[in-house]
């Protein structure tokens, strides 16, 4: 998409040029489209064909369930399963469709119970496996992938592919008939979560967003010694880096050193604190505890003050919301889930 859109100015550029005129106006590069081209520039990759495949249908229950698969890039097929109310998917209407993204060592059939109460709401439900998840590897293959990627700096298995897999993966509902292509949202929890927020950040075809505990600001983490649990996430991928390194007792200067080689930018121009007011105007629904060791408080309330800045400058203040579960860890609560419903019936469904 970006690569289109940035053929298409320079090739009225040139044409301006050719005719011997000199251009007249200059294209304004926003500081928050600044940031979307980096980081598209770190993850894009040239696109193929999705050559998406339907492997099976079946009833669950009240719901039809579909399991699916699509190419992301030339070596991944994504499997992703998708729930709908049959009706749904035969009455020649376009509907407003849901994705679930696990967390670290979770899976799309993890995800089936919110699945299941999305469809049963009225929703497409669809999630998929990220990166050496699932039916695509196992936690060992994950931490593998993390310990290359800090040796290579060239992959990025932690957040950045999945994100690149999600935003396909809108490519690929919006080729159904029965999706509403203006009306995907995104919810995720822990790692996904931080691939729903850096998705919806990058990519305005996410109409709502639901980040859970997932906000934060790395560099908060990083400048009070904050940071381990969050590592803890792929700490046998982060062993083996500082393995390969020689680093007996890595510090917070290590921990950033593998961020930079694994996942460029996450403490700095991609940050929550930065991201987060990228999504705005869309509906923004933040899910936290407020005792998550992974997520600190401290961390979610700077991207609360950046957030919601920049929803009162859009005029869109009412689309912002943060919950935070009292006395609540690293986990999602029932009413939780129940917030996050309410925010999609009002925002994709009104």
């Amino acid at each position: 998409m970006r690569r289109i859109i940035l053929t298409v100015l320079a090739g009225a550029l040139l044409n301006t040029i050719a005719k011997g005129e000199r251009p007249t106006t200059q294209i304004a590069v926003t500081p928050a489209q600044k940031t979307r081209d980096a980081l598209l520039a770190i993850i894009d990759r040239p696109k193929v064909p999705l050559a998406a495949t339907k492997d099976s249908q079946a009833k669950s229950g009240d719901l039809t369930r579909i399991h699916f698969t699509y190419s992301s890039e030339a070596t991944q097929r994504v499997p992703g399963i998708l729930l709908a109310r049959p009706e749904i998917l035969q009455d020649g209407k376009r509907h407003p469709t849901v994705i679930i993204l696990h967390g670290t060592g979770g899976s799309k059939t993890s995800e089936l119970p919110t699945l299941k109460a999305m469809a049963e709401d009225g929703f497409i439900a669809v999630s998929i496996d990220g990166r050496y998840h699932g039916e695509r590897g196992k936690q060992a293959d994950y931490n593998a992938a993390v310990a290359r990627a800090f040796a290579d700096a060239k992959s990025h298995p932690l957040y950045y592919d999945t994100v690149w897999d999600v935003m396909r993966l809108i490519d690929y509902l919006q080729s159904r008939p029965e999706v509403d292509g203006k009306k995907i949202g995104v919810m995720g929890i822990s790692k996904g979560g931080i691939e729903t927020w850096l998705t919806a950040a990058i990519d305005p075809r996410v109409a709502v967003a639901i980040p859970c505990i997932s906000a934060q600001s790395f560099a908060w983490g990083l400048e009070h010694d904050r940071w381990h649990h969050r590592i803890g996430t792929v700490q046998a991928g982060f062993d083996l880096a500082a393995k390969a390194e020689g680093i007996d007792q890595p510090d917070a200067a290590f921990v950033k050193t593998f961020y930079d080689r694994v996942i460029p930018g996450i403490y700095t121009q991609f940050d929550g604190p930065q991201m987060l007011p990228l999504i705005a105007p869309r509906p923004l629904l933040v899910i936290s505890g407020e005792k998550d060791p992974i997520n600190p408080i401290e961390g979610v309330k700077l991207c609360e003050e950046s957030a919601k800045a920049a929803y009162e400058k859009a005029g869109a203040a009412e689309k912002f919301s943060l919950l935070i579960e009292p006395d609540t860890g690293h986990g999602v609560t029932k009413e939780a889930h129940a917030a996050a419903m309410k925010w999609f019936e009002k925002w994709l469904k009104d």
